[in-house]
């Protein structure tokens, strides 16, 4: 389906051709174009062109008017306002035709796809081997996956990079206790290859808890844990095999978790830390052979003007510590090397805690020192805050630990479930309990996405299940509310586009908004920022609330109007059907 010219669009072109043909010199100048309380759209380019060609804004806008056709077609009035900007009104049978148009597309509702793609490589969602997840993972995994979709729907080439931490020193003692204890990890029904993420957490729990415990009371055992860093640093098949046990274990938890989140992550996208280990060495040969990277004191550091400590002195990116072992930088380099050579990225987005932005700072500026981030190749740090308990500080358990993911989600589904019990009229228990996890589980989400990525946020679930106000709830609603009055229109009625009819004001507002959506995606695609597409979404249930409240559709006046009414509930309800999905939050059909 070819994608569909927005209104906004057409009159942008419709006033450059007249700025054109009034001022010829004015070719490809900007109109500025804008969304108006005092019109449809607002153009106050015209007062920046006076400026340059010393001419009066104001005569200048009357000579353009005077070249700007108006009538059914596109823009039904232009006049002359203030100093010098227009304001324009759209003529109601574009809005209904436009809306056609991308009516016949359900799939893309008329979003073109980016004429020359790239390829992206996203690092997100990066848990750590044998460790639970926590409230820290949240924003990553939730931010990462909607950017991906965002990106996808727009025609980018995405390669997902889940970086997890799979490797390091404390390994050595994990492994040495699995080895004197074979059966520590061994499930409760061996028979059975799915074991549930809770058990698989578990397991590695207790293991990770008795293994420290040791560690800290026996010299003998710590002095043999060491020994296996060793082993596993050079490669020792038996320790590695060992190894791969923890990280199968882990990745049955990871994909319950993210099975929870309702998030798709595939084994192959999984590139952890030990990923790059045969790439270290020539990283740190390359770096200083190149004079990026220098010895100090035994270690082989790169060394930045504008990066000082307390005391005045340079603080170096470590790339090999002065012992011989590898800090995190030499793996990010590693990282950025196989993207860029091997993966064929023009662009390196890592979706990151705002905490790790100098370190970025410093890998990104060093691999550019050696070469490796040229200039058709970005890297950026998609950084994010903190989540806030109530209370203003991160969010802590009780006992001041940090909150499991999981218990998290859980607490969501249990509290969205209440909420849809209760509203719930001809829901089944199985329904209800379906429903309950998209609602929590969305709402979640949501609160996360709204935000922009760099905001701190603050996470309070009876707010986020709240009906009313910014949530994903409000917007659910709004979806089923529509399909509950589509299922209900008089038999031999269906939606239809009727440009002939004359629309009303609250019919205008929202079919302007739902014209929008495809801006608003390239928008929220190109700046990485899905919060843009959630504020979009939001005005776009309180509008199509504002037209429901205003606008009879079932008992319109005629079954034309009732037709063009069904049409307009329709064409809202995919625009936010859609734009959920790619938020990654589900629309249930009924609630």
């Amino acid at each position: 389906m070819a994608s569909v010219t927005s209104l906004s669009d057409s009159v942008q072109q419709h006033l450059a051709s007249a700025l054109s043909a009034v001022r010829p010199e004015a070719a490809g100048a900007d109109p500025l174009l804008r969304r108006s309380d005092r019109a449809d759209y607002q153009a106050n380019g015209i007062l920046a062109l006076a400026k340059k060609a010393k001419a009066n804004p104001r005569e200048l806008a009357a000579e353009v008017v005077a070249h700007v056709v108006t009538g059914d077609e596109l823009i039904k009035d232009v006049e002359v306002s203030g100093p010098g900007f227009l304001n324009l009104t759209i003529a109601d049978r574009a809005i209904t035709a436009n809306l056609a148009a991308r009516y016949a597309d359900p799939e893309r509702l008329g979003v073109p796809v980016v004429p020359d793609p790239g390829t992206t490589v996203i690092d997100y969602a990066q848990p750590n081997v044998a460790k639970e997840m926590h409230v820290g993972h949240l924003r990553s995994a939730v931010i990462g996956d909607s950017v991906v979709r965002l990106l996808e729907f727009t025609g980018e080439n995405v390669v997902r990079r889940h970086h997890i931490g799979d490797w390091g020193t404390q390994f050595g003692m994990l492994i040495q206790y699995l080895d004197e204890h074979p059966h520590e990890l061994d499930h409760k029904d061996a028979e059975s290859l799915q074991a549930s993420g809770q058990e698989a957490m578990s397991n590695l729990d207790r293991l990770y808890k008795t293994a420290r415990k040791l560690f800290d009371s026996d010299e003998e055992f710590k002095t043999r844990s060491r020994r296996r860093v060793v082993d596993l640093q050079a490669g020792d098949p038996q320790t590695l095999a060992i190894w791969q046990k923890f990280v199968d274990e882990s990745k049955i938890y990871f994909f319950s978790v993210f099975d929870k989140l309702d998030m798709e992550i595939q084994d192959a996208d999984i590139v952890g830390e030990s990923g790059y280990n045969d790439m270290l060495a020539e990283t740190c040969r390359l770096l200083e052979e190149s004079g990026v990277a220098v010895r100090s004191e035994g270690a082989l550091c790169v060394f930045f003007e504008d990066v000082l400590g307390p005391d005045g002195k340079q603080v170096p990116l470590i790339v090999q510590k002065s012992d011989g072992g590898y800090g995190y930088a030499a793996t990010d380099l590693s990282a950025i090397r196989d993207r860029v050579f091997h993966l064929k990225a023009d662009t390196l987005l890592y979706v990151v805690d705002a905490r790790q932005a100098l370190h970025f700072k410093m890998v990104f500026e060093t691999a550019r020192r050696a070469g490796w981030l040229g200039d058709g190749v970005t890297a950026l740090q998609l950084a994010f805050g903190t989540i806030l308990g109530k209370d203003g500080k991160p969010f802590k358990t009780r006992e001041g630990e940090s909150v499991k993911l999981v218990d998290l989600l859980d607490e969501a589904v249990d509290r969205a479930s209440a909420v849809v019990r209760e509203k719930a009229q001809d829901l089944s228990e199985e329904e209800i309990a379906e429903r309950g996890t998209q609602v929590g589980v969305g709402a979640v989400k949501y609160a996360d996405l709204s935000t922009s990525a760099n905001r701190d946020y603050k996470f309070d679930l009876d707010q986020m299940v709240s009906l009313n106000g910014d949530t994903s709830v409000y917007l659910q609603y709004a979806y089923a509310r529509i399909q509950s009055i589509l299922r209900k229109a008089p038999e031999g009625v269906h939606p239809s586009a009727h440009p002939e009819l004359a629309l009303h004001a609250a019919e205008r507002a929202l079919g302007l908004h739902v014209d929008a959506f495809a801006e608003t995606v390239a928008d929220a695609a190109r700046e990485y920022a899905p919060h843009k597409l959630a504020a979009y979404l939001y005005q776009l249930a309180s509008l199509y609330t504002s037209f429901y409240d205003k606008c009879p559709v079932l008992k319109a006046g005629s079954s034309d109007q009732v037709a063009n009414r069904l049409f307009l509930c329709d064409v809202t309800a995919r625009t936010l059907h859609r734009g959920m999905a790619l938020l990654g939050i589900r629309t249930p059909e009924r609630l």
